[in-house]
């Protein structure tokens, strides 16, 4: 089973290593939609794979890094692409949740990535 909870957090960015003349080459901001995947067996006693409040208590230190930040200042995520983000977000959040199966990553309505670990 595959439990998901969502989160969303406001920041600006750049990205340094894009063509010369593209438009995310200039500082601009997104409102985040991260959605943080869990699998695992289905605990019968208790009904769930997890507490979703769990999960919760998992991200707080990484939306705390996050919200309202200028992303590239943050180290590792000089080149703050969605996948990149992805990445750095499954990094600082396995192991606290060894049973970590994706890190979904929307930058826009539209537009994202969804990162399951190397």
């Amino acid at each position: 089973m595959e439990i998901f909870r969502e989160f969303t957090f406001e920041a600006a960015h750049r990205l340094p290593r894009v063509p010369e003349g593209h438009k995310c080459a200039r500082l601009h901001g997104h409102s985040y939609k991260i959605t943080v995947h869990v699998e695992a067996p289905v605990d019968e006693e208790a009904g769930w794979v997890m507490d979703f409040g769990d999960v919760k208590r998992a991200f707080k230190p990484i939306d705390t890094q996050l919200d309202h930040y200028y992303l590239n200042d943050i180290e590792g995520l000089e080149n703050p692409t969605s996948e990149n983000l992805a990445r750095w977000i499954w990094d600082r959040m396995i192991a606290e949740l060894p049973t970590l199966s994706a890190i979904t990553v929307r930058e826009t309505c539209t537009s994202g990535c969804t990162y399951r670990g190397e």
